[in-house]
């Protein structure tokens, strides 16, 4: 019996396809990645250690990753509703708002900050209003949290619609018929079964927004050790001829990056087999 199956299928065989995936995977993103870690240890591992230690840096690091998880926790919230309202009601405009929604995805992150910069800056539409209460948002780390949750919004609501679409309004019903108040029917029998969902959409979000640049180098003035975040002073380290602490500080947010995408991979496997331990019980 041969190894490879001898069933047709509409693509090329498994030996073709196999070695195109790796060419292309080599081409596309080992070679490069792998330029990357050769280039960050091209000096002395001293140079290395200061590159992505520096104070500049570790600041830098603290407010990417701290800004990205707040976005990502504000849009978990915000997205969670937008989706169970797009999902479970029909109202005048729907579909237009709904597709509104993927607009981060569409517009250009440089074009996204510079409106953004507009809107908030002192003079803008709504920065004139907050300025009113002491609120500066342009040109300051909160100026940095609404750009990251512009561009991270619509990955939370469109991994969380499918799921709700899928739930069943009779199982609520029957959860309402045993005496379950509306907030029990919530906690117990809808917030565990997109819980899942919820999650990948808040990391995709926060994964997202760790390595955003266009949309935030304009509103955030790129201050350093107050607004300046990892991917703008990856670029200040290019323009300063520093390669090798570029791509240093790049290892770093690769690496962050590939956990990022484990938990993701983690959390749907978890769903999966929580799924799979549900309809089995």
């Amino acid at each position: 019996m041969s190894f490879f199956s001898n069933k047709k299928h509409t693509l090329p065989g498994f030996k073709l396809t196999l070695g195109y995936t790796v060419f292309y995977l080599g081409i596309v993103v080992l070679i490069p990645l792998a330029g990357l870690f050769l280039k960050s240890f091209d000096g002395t591992i001293e140079h290395f250690w200061k590159s992505i230690s520096g104070p500049q840096v570790v600041a830098s690091y603290k407010l990417s990753f701290g800004a990205s998880l707040i976005a990502a926790l504000i849009n978990g919230f915000f997205g969670f509703i937008t989706a169970w309202v797009f999902t479970r009601y029909e109202f005048p405009g729907r579909r237009i708002f709904d597709a509104v929604v993927d607009l981060p995805f569409a517009l250009p992150t440089a074009v996204a900050g510079i409106a953004l910069a507009e809107l908030y800056a002192p003079h803008g539409w709504i920065g004139r209003w907050t300025a009113h209460f002491g609120i500066k948002v342009a040109y300051t780390p909160l100026g940095i949290v609404v750009a990251l949750v512009f561009i991270g919004f619509p990955f939370v609501v469109r991994t969380v619609q499918p799921v709700i679409a899928e739930l069943s309004q009779e199982v609520e019903e029957a959860a309402a018929c045993l005496g379950a108040s509306r907030a029990q029917t919530f906690f117990r029998v809808i917030f565990p079964a997109v819980l899942p969902a919820l999650l990948t959409g808040i990391t995709l979000a926060f994964g997202r927004a760790v390595g955003e640049y266009g949309s935030v180098v304009f509103i955030s003035a790129n201050l350093p050790f107050r607004t300046e975040i990892t991917p703008v002073l990856i670029v200040s380290k290019l323009e300063q001829y520093d390669y090798q602490g570029a791509a240093a500080i790049g290892v770093v947010m690769l690496i962050m990056s590939l956990v990022i995408l484990f938990l993701v991979n983690l959390i749907q496997w978890w769903s999966g087999r929580r799924t799979g331990h549900i309809l089995t019980s």
